[in-house]
């Protein structure tokens, strides 16, 4: 029998979690977690990483990070995107430094020795070279990407989960929406400096919601107990059957009730309060409506993939909340509002308005995670339970947990 000094730490703290209640320190400090996680658990999950209307034309551009890696998602002359690592296949440099833009001449020219790839990775020339160099064998190398609703998902596993029930749930979410044809009209990156789970957490929890989003809690009746809620969600349910002849189901196959083989993937319909229709700070209109939505139903629809994609949808705006983990106390919040595809900024929608509530919202969010962290640091600190309201920050913990010793 081993001792229990010879059994791995991380498997000794798993095995040492007590259901209910909050991870333990090592959890949210100890980098060799952080890797762990990042190996076992982030990386076989598909991430989006942003919106189809950011790389519309071919040679369009934008690179993202995420786990330590850099990515070029970009637009090829088939018009399929494509997820480049962004790292030159002569001796490593990072390729593409700009964050967004077009590839000049329709190629990616390293600023080192000026090896140049083609948009869909292909290497087009490199300098100087032996006669017999097989330029084939080094076109930038790749990871999944996929296009659902507008929404561009990528997995840098290389046997990624199925997509197949994110397809069908966004199908009766996010299309009713239009998000397919919906554009970009602002983001914002919030560095928050604390552990990814502890802003997964906050998230999807809104037990803080009423002492820390005042502006939120106004019209959200998500911010109440969800005993309160029931009937107002029922009405807001049959609200938009009758009066849009729409209907987007409740689902649950988030987490550990993910189907066999699927990535996770959940939807929540829930109301807004009496007179409120969308976002806002008054709860009034912001922007034009969008897909099937010919009148606002006063309800908002939350939708999740995988561990850290979050979503939400009113009748004339939606937002994409992107969790990105950097190092074990650092992560990167961002956040991007879609509107109507057609909407033109300053006469459909004021960016400002359009913004106001989700910034203020994002930047209470970074200010309680970032004191929620310092508290953690200390040695003092003891996990303590969840309430009824932190259910689901109690699921996404053990979905976490059983990851943590999956097999790699």
């Amino acid at each position: 029998m081993p001792s229990e000094r010879s059994i791995d730490p991380i498997a000794r703290a798993i095995a040492a979690h007590r259901p209910g209640h909050a991870l333990s320190r090592p959890f949210y400090c100890d980098p060799a977690f952080f890797e762990n996680e990042l190996q076992r658990v982030l990386k076989r999950h598909w991430h989006c990483v942003g919106h189809r209307s950011q790389a519309p034309n071919p040679g369009d551009f934008f690179t993202i990070d995420i786990f330590q890696e850099s990515l070029i998602i970009v637009c090829g002359q088939d018009h399929e995107l494509r997820a480049l690592l962004n790292v030159c296949r002569h001796r490593g440099s990072r390729l593409c430094t700009e964050r967004s833009g077009r590839a000049r001449a329709g190629s990616f020219v390293c600023p080192y020795h000026a090896w140049s790839y083609n948009i869909d990775g292909t290497l087009r020339a490199a300098r100087s070279l032996t006669p017999d160099f097989e330029r084939t064998k080094y076109a930038l190398k790749s990871v999944h990407v996929r296009i659902i609703q507008g929404l561009i998902f990528v997995c840098l596993a290389d046997d990624p989960l199925g997509l197949e029930d994110v397809e069908r749930v966004l199908t009766r979410s996010a299309a009713v929406y239009g998000w397919a044809d919906a554009k970009v009209a602002h983001r914002e990156s919030y560095p928050v400096r604390a552990n990814w789970k502890l802003v997964e957490e906050n998230y999807m929890e809104c037990y803080h919601c009423a002492p820390a989003h005042v502006e939120y809690s106004r019209y959200h009746l998500y911010a109440r107990p969800e005993e309160l809620n029931r009937e107002a969600d029922a009405r807001l349910l049959e609200r938009t059957h009758t009066l849009l002849g729409l209907e987007i189901p409740n689902v649950d196959h988030w987490g550990e009730l993910a189907l066999p083989g699927q990535e996770a993937v959940d939807s929540l319909r829930s109301a807004l309060a009496e007179g409120a229709v969308s976002g806002s700070e008054d709860g009034q209109p912001l922007a034009p409506l969008m897909g099937e939505f010919r009148h606002y139903d006063g309800g908002v629809t939350f939708f999740d993939v995988g561990l850290n994609s979050h979503f939400l949808a009113y009748a004339d705006h939606g937002l994409i909340y992107r969790f990105v983990p950097q190092t074990v106390d650092l992560t990167e919040m961002e956040v991007i509002w879609l509107v109507r595809g057609d909407a033109v900024a300053g006469i459909d929608y004021d960016v400002d308005r359009l913004t106001w509530l989700w910034r203020i919202t994002s930047e209470a969010d970074k200010r309680i995670i970032e004191l929620n962290q310092q508290g953690i640091n200390s040695r003092w600190y003891e996990p303590g339970p969840y309430s009824p309201m932190e259910q689901h920050a109690a699921r996404f913990v053990q979905w976490v947990l059983a990851g943590s010793s999956a097999p790699m």
